[in-house]
């Protein structure tokens, strides 16, 4: 999803150092060692269907530095091929915030799209070895869904240094740097130097989840850092090896940021009603960002729906076919859209019946808070659990959040 700030806007953003390459298991890494909590990102990650691993980290020491090595320990070594619908399947069977799921499949279509490229084949025909493990779809799913907790809103790197030499994969040695990996900097036309190092520095897991998340590749944007991380990698070299992050603030203050979107639209006139709820749920977990249904009518006055979607860029090849598939449309019409919002915060307030979320829209320092909501979900659970009205259960926690923002 490409999102730009505005003049008033304000945001998170964070800036990936691939001095020594990237890998999916230093970006988690290097996301931990800026502070994030690992029981948070272990309890992100539990959301997804997948047992049998364990991720842990540890503090290291590397040329004089010290940074987190993280890794993902998997209990059983012979893990299945997976193919990219199966990999879908997981991810949108998963209990996690759309973001993360749009990102991650997102990741996994790049890669995916490249592979195919390099082999001659169609995307979903691609078997995933290496990049089809659970470690490596781990350390996706929870680069996704750490970006999400830390509420990064954009994301730069700088260059990326290719190593040579050779690599060991499934179909046999093949030279370094590995032609996925290649291919994904290459559409993606991310600037790459060489360097003398005889060792796989970008791997085709890295590649994937810099060339998708990554907003523009360059020098240091300017903004004020707030916190370092350093993840390390699995080679000792002549230099400390790590990928270094720096996350901070956007330099000006903000109130809004705009998404460059994709507005998805079709009129529908025979189509069972009872799909239209299905639909927009199918939709939701493939990463629309919106969706509703508007009545109208069409040619010869018949009654008639139609159906807009909101969707990020990448994700139009799968929303088109999900559409094309589950409805009996004939054609879509689609359009660049912006879609401008404020930032978004969650916060939290504690009853005696449990914890309820609040989004909330952050404001500058001693101005007041206007824009709050409880989460549903939360609200509904405490209702249920106390016996009190929904409504009144809304207005408790509305009361209990204003009171801890005074």
């Amino acid at each position: 999803m490409s999102r730009s700030f505005n003049k008033e806007a304000h945001g998170k953003i964070i800036y990936f150092d691939c001095y020594s390459g990237i890998s999916g298991d230093m970006t988690l890494g290097a996301l931990l060692d800026l502070g994030l909590d690992l029981d948070r990102l272990r309890a992100s990650l539990a959301g997804l269907p997948l047992r049998g691993y364990r991720l842990v980290a540890e503090k290291v020491t590397r040329g004089g530095l010290a940074g987190t090595r993280a890794q993902v320990i998997v209990e059983e070594r012979q893990q299945q091929q997976r193919q990219l619908p199966q990999i879908e399947e997981l991810i949108n069977n998963a209990d996690l915030p759309g973001p993360v799921k749009a990102t991650s499949k997102a990741i996994f279509n790049n890669l995916a799209e490249a592979e195919a490229t390099v082999h001659g084949i169609t995307a979903d025909q691609v078997h995933f070895h290496e990049v089809g493990a659970v470690d490596a779809i781990v350390d996706v799913v929870g680069t996704a869904a750490a970006l999400h907790l830390l509420e990064v809103m954009a994301v730069y790197s700088s260059p990326l240094p290719m190593g040579s030499g050779e690599v060991q994969t499934e179909h046999g040695k093949l030279p370094l740097p590995a032609p996925a990996t290649l291919e994904l900097v290459a559409k993606r036309k991310a600037p790459v130097y060489g360097s003398r190092e005889k060792v796989e520095l970008v791997t085709p897991t890295g590649a994937a989840i810099i060339t998708t998340v990554a907003k523009e590749f360059g020098p240091l944007p300017e903004f004020l850092p707030e916190a370092v991380g350093y993840g390390a990698g699995s080679y000792e070299l002549s230099y400390p090896n790590y990928l270094r992050l720096l996350l901070g603030q956007t330099e000006i203050t903000t109130s809004f940021y705009t998404d460059q979107l994709i507005q998805l639209e079709a009129n529908i006139d025979d189509l069972n009603p009872e799909i239209y709820g299905y639909l927009m749920e199918k939709l939701f977990t493939c990463g629309a960002v919106d969706v509703f249904f508007t009545p109208i009518q069409m040619k010869k006055n018949r009654p008639a729906v139609q159906l807009t979607a909101l969707i990020p860029p990448h994700l139009l090849p799968d929303i088109r076919n999900l559409i094309f598939t589950e409805t009996s449309t004939m054609g879509l019409r689609f359009r660049q859209a912006q879609k401008v919002m404020k930032p978004r915060e969650t916060g939290q307030v504690d009853t005696k019946w449990g914890t309820i979320r609040i989004q909330y829209c952050p404001n500058p320092p001693g101005e007041q808070l206007f824009h709050y909501a409880p989460e549903y979900e939360d609200c509904r659970k405490v209702a249920l659990a106390s016996g009190l009205p929904l409504k009144e259960v809304y207005r408790l926690a509305e009361h209990l959040f204003r009171n801890n923002h005074q």
